[in-house]
């Protein structure tokens, strides 16, 4: 499947840590799961943004193992994954000062989603 959002990563903080050859990888891999899971969109907080996602078991794996690896590069997010009442939302939380980091995730995951 290919997506119409275009590869830029502006969103990536220097703060990360993985290897700048293997950025452009994973923001694909995250422009994949917001064109094909995200369903909504809702900023909660400043620093804390609300994706509502396509229930299903192989959607909160792709999300997990996807927000896992970022974690382990840019240890400043924080993801929370609930599973409820029959719906999945990935919660992206950042300290104040990587808040302009989640504007442009919100940005992008709007856009590859078409909200």
């Amino acid at each position: 499947m290919t997506h119409d959002v275009a590869l830029d990563l502006g969103w990536a903080p220097s703060a990360c840590t993985l290897p700048t050859a293997a950025q452009p990888l994973r923001v694909a891999e995250f422009d994949a799961l917001f064109a094909d899971a995200v369903q909504g969109v809702a900023r909660l907080e400043r620093i804390r943004l609300r994706l509502e996602l396509v229930f299903s078991p192989d959607t909160a794996a792709r999300a997990a193992e996807l927000t896992a690896r970022e974690n382990g590069c840019c240890s400043f997010f924080a993801f929370t994954m609930t599973i409820a009442d029959g719906s999945l939302a990935l919660e992206v939380a950042v300290p104040a000062e990587h808040v302009d980091v989640l504007d442009a995730l919100q940005a992008r995951a709007g856009a590859a989603a078409g909200l």
